[in-house]
């Protein structure tokens, strides 16, 4: 099977986006621990991608809160559990580990839930960076801490209500 590939400018920097053609399986980041670049005998095109980017482009205006894209993630079926429900955190609302692990059936899973969310391949679509601490603080994240509170910085403003004076 073919992986097709482009990089898409963002304010957080050039995303690496790759699938089959149909959908999309990997969105990298360009820096922190889970920075990718494409591999050799992918085919670079961005046509397969053309409705990714317009979304993304959109969610960075903050125009955009729900994602509605063709996805296939590869992993295991725990992991594809916990990225299921990673997309159910609404727009700028953060979940705990431990949330995360009640809600799946397995209260007692806080840490496996969290290597499955350090794994999550499409990172932002499914928004990974929604998930914090139990404390209330940022943990880690692969497109590192400053790409981690960049997005929810961007979701937390664009909900605020906004005021006209008269």
């Amino acid at each position: 099977m073919i992986t097709y590939y482009c990089y898409q400018s963002s304010p957080i920097g050039e995303l690496l986006l790759a699938g089959d053609g149909e959908q999309l399986q990997l969105l990298g980041f360009p820096s922190g621990s889970m920075a990718r670049k494409h591999e050799a005998g992918w085919r670079k095109d961005a046509a397969p991608f053309r409705e990714v980017s317009q979304q993304l482009a959109s969610y960075f205006a903050g125009e955009l809160q729900q994602f509605d894209l063709s996805l296939a993630p590869q992993g295991t079926d725990f992991q594809k559990q916990v990225w299921a429900e990673l997309q159910a955190i609404p727009y700028a609302e953060t979940r705990s580990y431990g949330e995360l692990a009640a809600r799946i059936g397995k209260p007692k899973a806080s840490r496996a839930v969290g290597a499955a969310n350090g794994v999550n391949p499409i990172p932002i679509i499914i928004p990974c960076h929604r998930v914090i601490g139990a404390n209330g603080k940022l943990t880690g994240f692969g497109g590192g801490l400053p790409t981690k509170e960049y997005l929810l910085r961007l979701e937390s403003e664009r909900i605020q209500p906004r005021f006209e004076l008269g």
